[in-house]
């Protein structure tokens, strides 16, 4: 993994070693496959969900559109804009926010969502790029990426290597079976369970220091678990496998208003212990990044940003208003009160 190494010795599962959980590549969502009948091109695949939503998860997306903002797109960098396009990285692997659609291969979901309207707003046609969480890194670095919107936490480790422009907060679900009776607010709540999650990511770095808190408190850690993909990461949650499974908020509260067998058993903010948001992540020092961010506060003014959270149940993840995050002013955004 390039940005987090391996902090301790694990317990592997699958047959892809130490791939993101909730970001592999071509990989849906068990809840894709469960999301209702195969649409037509007059009636999409919708699920109705418990929480009043009504996904749609057809290829034929009929996203919320923005128009193009001249001013914005006269501020692209040149050597971003002169294809025409926003080359957009995601990693499909996690429905409501980036996943496949019903046919299995169309990318589809409120990263997506997103990103459109951002691209929209600069004039740019969005070029939409699945690959898989470790290589998104070194992607984009290489230039192969523009931005990503794929639940990219900002964090001390990234901002070293990339820019940042908010668009949602950032919070991280312990889901289990429903017959069970936890209630994860610390370390002390996961001592000795075994816990599944995505390899790199922000809820491992959580798990790993809750397990240093553990050690040292004479207390046996939890077993981490590591699948090769989201389909049999629930598959082993539901069966009794991993006791439990942290992941993306809105994956999580996705499963517990579509399935009958998984509740929500705890809230963490993806930064813990500090506070933390999701972002579009850009090359440090490529200029992109402020104009996403202006991109975005356009589109939260004239309300298209509601709509499209709202489309997919994600409004209480709802900011005010985007910043731009970079390694100079990280500590002083941590510090000014973002979720």
């Amino acid at each position: 993994m390039a940005l987090f190494p391996r902090q301790s010795a694990v317990v592997l599962f699958g047959a892809a070693a130490l791939i993101g959980t909730a970001a592999l590549a071509g990989c849906s969502d068990p809840g894709a496959a469960a999301a209702g009948a195969s649409g037509s091109a007059d009636k999409p695949a919708t699920t109705a969900a418990r929480n009043g939503v009504v996904y749609n998860t057809s290829p034929d997306q009929q996203r919320i559109r923005a128009g193009k903002d001249a001013a914005l797109a006269a501020k692209v960098p040149e050597l971003i804009g002169k294809d025409g396009k926003l080359t957009v990285a995601t990693t499909a692997g996690s429905i409501p926010l980036s996943f496949h659609a019903t046919d299995d291969k169309t990318p589809i979901g409120s990263e997506l969502d997103i990103a459109q309207l951002v691209a929209d707003k600069l004039g740019l046609e969005l070029d939409i790029q699945v690959t898989s969480w470790e290589n998104w890194p070194l992607k984009t670095q290489s230039g192969d990426f523009e931005a990503v919107f794929s639940n990219v936490g900002i964090n001390k480790d990234r901002v070293k290597l990339f820019d940042f422009a908010s668009y949602r907060a950032a919070y991280m679900g312990f889901e289990a079976k429903k017959s069970s009776s936890y209630d994860v607010k610390g370390a002390d709540d996961i001592s000795g369970l075994k816990v599944s999650v995505g390899s790199g990511t922000n809820q491992e770095k959580i798990l790993l220091a809750w397990n240093k808190e553990l050690e040292a408190k004479g207390k046996a850690p939890a077993t981490l678990q590591y699948y090769s993909s989201d389909a049999d990461t629930i598959l082993a949650l539901s069966s009794g496998r991993t006791d439990l499974n942290i992941a993306p908020y809105p994956s999580t509260t996705y499963r517990e208003n579509t399935r009958d067998d998984l509740k929500i058993v705890g809230k963490v903010n993806a930064g813990w212990p500090s506070e933390t948001l999701v972002a579009a992540t850009t090359l440090k020092g490529n200029g992109l990044a402020p104009v996403i961010t202006d991109a975005l506060n356009s589109a939260i003014k004239d309300g298209s940003y509601a709509k499209v959270l709202e489309r997919w149940g994600l409004s209480e993840e709802a900011l005010p208003e985007s910043t731009t995050v970079t390694e100079a002013n990280f500590g002083a955004a941590k510090s000014g009160g973002t979720k």
